[in-house]
């Protein structure tokens, strides 16, 4: 019996630690905004609907920087939404930027990333991320992620998980990005 109960115990603490881990612990605004990394991708074959971007190119505006792969259904999913949020606000001073990071090989194939921008009607910027070194620089573990990122190029809050009109982290979020975008620079 108390080998049982040490077994259940340990089951136990083992389900509790990778549900820990696995919750994303920074989502919402952030208590200390962080600097954004600079994007590693400088090169023409490293972008899809623009040259490639630096940061500096970037001041003065918010950055709503998505990181999705093409397989993803959650990430497909809040394409609407995302789509909408850039028709309405973009005008107003909010960059859309798309960060593509594979899962699979074949996500890492730029003809077949171009059909899926293609096909989900995305205008915005898109880096490619094969290397996954603009993932690790900002420390993300989530597809989608939605950084949002203030006109000094500080990461201000941060947003995991499928996303849809009218929901509470598109609620969230606009309400966020319109703060962002009413700050002085």
């Amino acid at each position: 019996m108390e080998r049982l109960t040490i077994n259940i115990l340990i089951i136990t603490l083992s389900i509790v630690v990778t549900f820990t881990t696995l919750t994303p612990s920074l989502a919402g605004t952030l208590s200390e905004p962080f600097p954004a990394a600079e994007f590693h991708h400088n090169t023409h074959k490293d972008w899809i609907n623009s040259e490639p971007l630096s940061l500096d190119d970037l001041t003065g505006k918010v950055v709503l920087l998505d990181f999705w792969t093409f397989d993803c259904w959650n990430c497909y999913k809040s394409f609407p939404w995302m789509n909408s949020l850039e028709k309405r606000l973009e005008s107003k001073g909010l960059q859309v930027i798309g960060v593509h990071t594979p899962e699979f090989s074949h996500e890492k194939v730029r003809s077949n990333i171009e059909a899926k921008v293609k096909e989900f009607k995305l205008h915005h910027p898109i880096m490619i991320d094969n290397d996954f070194t603009y993932w690790r620089a900002m420390h993300n573990k989530y597809w989608p992620a939605f950084y949002l990122i203030d006109k000094k190029s500080n990461v201000r809050a941060v947003y995991f998980g499928e996303t849809h009109e009218g929901d509470q982290q598109a609620i969230e979020i606009d309400k966020k990005i319109k703060e962002l975008l009413r700050e002085e620079i």
